[in-house]
């Protein structure tokens, strides 16, 4: 099977049910941005603190896959079945938040990104997160976005911000606060 099909030469790409938009278009963007999320993802997966934390993250990356098919379906013409998110899989990232939050020092300031590589590589996803979840916010205006997708991306980029703090953590990391200049 060839990877390449010349139907995009000319700046249009298909949604899931047919319908030909351009590559440019706003839910392009937002299937586009949680893609990049999801390969960010990887890489915080990859990083040798997170052993522990494998199997779950690729479950995350699964359900951003979930969150990416949605995103490129036309809500009114797929007649495919599409895989859907669950109320569930936030109350997962709810529940292990909390299970990292109990061990961590309690937040007084703000937390620069940064520490050590892969405290980094999670600050990254964490604002990829973030920008995903604006330009679905902005797709919901127009067009049918469910609201599981925008409380999962929410929820995501807080336990993005939590888990950078419990690797900095087990790494032994400084967690380097922002120092305000007040004049």
């Amino acid at each position: 099977m060839k990877i390449y099909t010349k139907t995009g030469d000319k700046g249009l790409t298909s949604l899931i049910g047919g319908t030909r938009v351009p590559k440019s278009s706003l839910r392009i963007e937002c299937y586009g941005t949680v893609d990049e999320l999801n390969s960010y993802l990887g890489l915080v997966r990859d990083q040798d603190v997170n052993i522990s934390r494998r199997a779950l993250l690729k479950e995350i990356q699964d359900r951003l896959f979930t969150m990416g098919a949605t995103l490129a379906s036309d809500p009114d013409k797929s007649k495919m079945k599409i895989p859907d998110l669950h109320e569930e899989d936030i109350l997962l990232l709810e529940q292990e938040m909390d299970r990292m939050n109990e061990g961590l020092p309690e937040l007084r300031e703000f937390i620069l990104p940064g520490g050590h590589p892969s405290v980094s590589y999670a600050h990254v996803a964490r604002c990829v997160c973030r920008r995903a979840e604006r330009l679905v916010i902005a797709l919901r205006e127009d067009s049918f976005v469910a609201d599981l997708v925008v409380m999962y991306l929410n929820r995501l980029s807080d336990y993005l911000f939590v888990l950078g703090r419990q690797m900095a953590h087990e790494l032994g990391a400084e967690e380097v606060t922002w120092k305000p200049r007040l004049s």
